[in-house]
């Protein structure tokens, strides 16, 4: 089985990435454990009640304990490769809690469900033996990296048999590595004969590393990654459990996220026949002066300038917003990486790439004296940027070198993005309450932001948020202690976001937040984040109480305007509150353009009597297609003219927006005929495998202007290309290139380091 690369570091195991993973990799699983906290802080309680203490980071005992709860003194393998690679550790802590769930909902015994939960959280120990140079490396790795990759599967069965754990452990960490159809290497089983276990596990540990921001790519949407899922069911992955897998969203999230604290709250029923050590303490003294104060930390976070923290090894310890914006790459995908000048492919003044043995870090490091240079490194979108670097070594008091701060300031004469927003920002009118932008400005705003990032290709994000039962808080406390939850709630909003951000009150206790240059799973795990904050914060005028809200989260697709976008953030945040409130749910699926596209375009502006005359192709069953097309019948608000069995007629009004919008430009009201059906056919592997029937949608698609004196408009073209680039969005489908369907032979995506 191709190997695919763990998630990037994360500063703690309770960070906001891992509170949005699977569940805390995830997103909308995440409300599988959705107060994953409290259920870490009363683990530690636990273990405080039991006499086991220690002075440790709070991250690292609040993780131990969950570890603790479920394999006593075997925790030490997850805490050695913690270690060795932190990021892999918090990838199989993810994955663990989201088997646990999974496992929950299709009732299975204790035992095997005891059993998939230790194998998930030690699936990944032979990272331990991977050299460091292959484990860390920012980019794609070559083929003899590759090779060196491939064995941790093995040197993991090695280590846990050589540790005594039992053969059932042995077998799930084994056999998920195997492909369904039995098409990998040494693979001696296949299909039913692999266990149900190791097929679960397989699933949920591509899902979390498709979901997860790398350095080289980042995270994928929910939606994607479940198409990408259903590609590879049958080959890769057990189709009906894949199919099990999708259905798990839709399950009440408050029910089992009450099941799996309850059970990850207990020891096994036998550790000692299962796992069999018995748990100690080392209690590890701090070193002072070893993070950044709180103040600190903001005042390098808000800094313009990239400000990045190394250790003596150039391992990235801290990387500020400044760095982010930069660079493109986000903190979690850069911490834990080191500072060599291919992880931002970095040029001397010369425009001379800069090897890594030459990493002007390093040199500073190795010689303990400044360095000073303008280099050229790769920004945002491939393009790259001038910046002066700045490399300073910092000593311990005994003078020994600890590390060095290094400082990228920006000195390219181009305007960012994020600027631009950022003074659009400064002008907009306030709310009088809450000081922050108020729904006219937010509807200015919220055209200007779809047409910049629209004109730019850049993925913007908007998020919808309501406290929860407010009308309750009026009614028992006065709308005076009513008014103070909202102005608490905006300040918390304000405090959390960018300063290129819009926050807005959009009315009553509902407010938006308009995200720049920001994915759909960066904007879910900031609302996440936003959740469990203002369910810590009390307030004195509700009797110390706190207060919950519900998120709604959409990013911009290819065929959007303002208003679709506002009606898809809405409905995620109905969505949320029909679910139970206090969670975050997420609708779209982003500007993914597909890798390969046509020679032509299927636009015939002139000829015949359509503008849009193609067939789209989507690897789900009918029913599921049908289920998506209706969120963009509501986010269009299409008017739907005629039904039949596999038909069905709309008309949809294509509005003109944007900067190069002219006054004269009217609404054109298109017709869009589109006629279903659903094809089976039958695929196999070149070795036989995995050989049965299939099944895939496939949509007729027809738009044309209602009227005909609409045709002669030069704009009816962009705006009916718009209509099916949101088609395809909404359907997950590509256009039919003529092939007939071929058995897939390629690794998922969802498994390799592509």
């Amino acid at each position: 089985m191709a190997n695919h690369v763990d998630p990037p570091p994360v500063a703690q195991p309770t960070a906001p990435l891992e509170e949005n993973g699977f569940p805390v990799g995830v997103q909308d699983t995440a409300q599988q454990a959705s107060d994953i906290a409290a259920l870490l802080e009363s683990l530690e309680e636990a273990a405080a009640e039991s006499g086991q203490t220690t002075d440790r980071p709070r991250g690292n005992v609040c993780e131990n304990a969950l570890i603790q709860a479920r394999l006593g003194v075997a925790s030490g393998l997850y805490a050695a490769l913690r270690c060795k690679h932190a990021p892999s550790a918090s990838h199989s802590l993810r994955v663990a809690l989201g088997c646990s769930s999974w496992a929950a909902v299709m009732e299975l015994d204790p035992a095997q469900r005891d059993a998939l939960e230790v194998a998930a959280l030690l699936h990944d120990v032979g990272k331990i033996g991977v050299p460091d140079h292959v484990l860390l490396k920012p980019g794609r790795l070559l083929p003899e990296e590759m090779e060196l990759m491939d064995r941790h599967g093995t040197l993991t069965v090695d280590i846990l048999s050589s540790c005594g754990v039992p053969e059932s452990i042995l077998q799930i960490v084994h056999y998920a590595r195997c492909w369904y159809d039995g098409a990998t290497t040494g693979s001696e089983r296949k299909q039913g004969q692999i266990p149900i276990t190791a097929r679960m596990l397989a699933i949920v540990d591509a899902f979390d590393s498709m979901t997860i921001d790398h350095v080289y790519r980042p995270a994928r949407s929910r939606e994607r990654a479940l198409a990408e899922l259903f590609r590879c069911a049958g080959t890769q992955f057990d189709p009906r459990l894949v199919h099990d897998f999708s259905d798990l969203f839709a399950r009440d999230q408050d029910l089992l996220t009450e099941e799996l604290a309850q059970h990850w709250l207990h020891r096994l029923e036998n550790p000692s026949a299962t796992v069999p050590w018995e748990p100690t303490t080392y209690k590890v003294s701090k070193v002072a002066g070893s993070a950044p104060s709180l103040f600190e930390k903001k005042l390098i976070d808000n800094m313009h300038d990239g400000v990045v923290f190394v250790d003596g090894a150039s391992k990235i310890l801290l990387w500020n917003t400044g760095a982010e914006r930069l660079t493109g790459v986000s903190s979690v995908a850069a911490c834990g990486r080191q500072l060599l000048p291919s992880l931002v492919d970095m040029y001397n003044s010369q425009h001379y790439r800069i090897p890594d043995d030459e990493c002007p870090v390093e040199q500073a490091i190795a010689s303990g004296v400044q360095w000073m240079g303008r280099v050229s490194i790769m920004g945002r979108q491939g393009h790259p940027i001038h910046v002066d670097l700045h490399v300073i070594p910092v000593r311990r008091s005994d003078g020994a070198i600890q590390g060095a701060t290094v400082l990228l300031h920006d000195v390219s004469s181009e305007t960012s993005l994020e600027e631009k927003c950022q003074a659009l920002h400064a002008q907009v009118a306030k709310d009088p309450m809450t000081q922050v932008a108020n729904r006219a400005e937010f509807d200015r705003m919220l055209n200007s932001f779809v047409a910049a990032h629209q004109e730019s290709k850049r993925p913007c994000s908007l998020i919808m948020a309501d406290i929860d039962f407010f009308k309750a808080i009026n009614d028992s406390y006065g709308h005076m202690a009513g008014d103070e939850a909202i102005i608490t709630f905006a300040s918390l909003l304000k405090s959390l976001c960018r300063s290129g951000d819009l926050v807005a009150r959009y009315g009553g206790e509902e407010f938006a937040i308009l995200c720049a240059d920001c994915t759909n799973s960066s904007a879910s795990i900031k609302a996440e984040m936003l959740r469990k904050a203002l369910a810590e914060v009390e307030h004195s005028s509700l009797g110390n109480r706190s207060l919950t809200a519900s998120f709604g989260v959409t990013e911009l697709q290819p065929g959007d305007t303002p208003e679709t976008m506002l009606r898809r953030a809405d409905r995620a945040l109905l969505m949320a509150k029909d679910q139970g409130r206090n969670q975050v749910c997420q609708l779209g699926d982003g500007m993914a353009e597909e890798t390969t596209k046509k020679s032509w375009w299927p636009f015939k502006p002139w000829r015949g009597t359509a503008l849009v005359d193609t067939t789209l192709i989507t690897a789900v069953p009918m029913q599921v297609a049908i289920e998506k097309l209706r969120g963009f019948i509501s986010d269009q608000g299409a008017k739907i003219t005629q039904t039949s069995e596999n038909k069905i007629s709309m008309e949809v009004t294509g509005k003109c927006f944007g900067f190069n919008r002219r006054k004269e430009d009217r609404p054109i009201v298109f017709s869009i005929d589109m006629e279903f059906s659903q094809q089976h056919f039958e695929r196999s592997n070149t070795q036989g495998f995995a050989s049965g029937m299939y099944v895939e949608t496939r949509v007729k698609v027809r738009i044309q202007p209602s009227r005909d004196r609409d045709r002669r408009r030069e704009a009816t073209v962009e705006k009916a290309r718009r209509l099916l680039g949101s088609l395809k969005s909404y359907l997950m489908a590509k256009e039919d290139d003529g092939r007939l369907s071929e058995p897939m032979e390629e690794p998922a995506a969802a498994a390799t380091n592509e």
